[in-house]
């Protein structure tokens, strides 16, 4: 399966309010259900140890349950967490703003993930969740270039495999459960727009910020944990 260069419906701009905030309601299902929830906190819990605090930031939150999930995770944990998240859509960004309510440790930023608006070193690690397959290869080379200046610890990256498996799937699953038109256009582009493992390992290796470590995990995710450490 090659890989597609189609965007996805949610990244056109003027999309009707209603559909996209049904939209994200949906990936807040899917992230709950096909483990992206867990594949993050899987790579957090890694790299965070015995550390008794830490700030993360989160590029393209959408309506941010990614960091609502990390923060209820820190305080179970009594971990001092600090979150933020970054969002340049409008709508997701106030629909972030109604799911984190409850979450004072997270704070929301309207702003676009290439020009981090973060002095050098402002937080211990970087997130990219279901965020890079949006982007060209060129382009996320450009983006973890530039998250590993803003970086002090570590980069995470949760994303999607192509795989025709993971693509007949998820259409199937989207037809089943929804008829937004949005959902079921992008998610199994979504999967089109992924990379393989071998594509994954290929850029995080061309980007060059840090050791890497790559794992496969279910279903079809990719889980990256670039060290920057010792990068230069």
């Amino acid at each position: 399966m090659k890989r597609s260069n189609e965007s996805e419906m949610m990244d056109a701009p003027d999309q009707p309010v209603a559909l996209l905030i049904d939209d994200l309601r949906n990936l807040r299902i899917i992230n709950a259900y096909l483990g992206n929830y867990r594949n993050v906190l899987r790579g957090l819990k890694r790299l965070v140890g015995v550390q008794k605090k830490f700030s993360l930031l989160d590029v393209g939150t959408g309506s941010a349950d990614i960091p609502a999930t990390i923060a209820r995770w820190a305080r179970r944990q009594r971990i001092g967490a600090h979150i933020s998240g970054l969002e340049p859509n409008s709508v997701s960004l106030g629909q972030a703003a109604e799911q984190t309510r409850e979450f004072p440790e997270i704070s929301l930023l309207r702003a676009d993930g290439m020009t981090l608006p973060f002095q050098p070193h402002s937080f211990d690690f970087v997130l990219a969740s279901q965020l890079l397959h949006h982007y060209s290869e060129e382009n996320i080379v450009g983006f973890l270039r530039s998250w590993a200046q803003v970086a002090r610890q570590a980069i995470i990256v949760s994303d999607l495999i192509r795989h025709p498996l993971a693509y007949y799937g998820i259409h199937l699953l989207t037809r089943l459960f929804t008829r937004n038109v949005m959902t079921r256009t992008d998610g199994p582009l979504s999967v089109r727009r992924g990379l393989t493992m071998a594509e994954w390992r290929q850029l995080f290796r061309q980007a060059g910020v840090g050791s890497c470590e790559v794992h496969w995990a279910f279903p079809f995710r990719v889980l990256a944990l670039i060290s920057l450490r010792a990068s230069t």
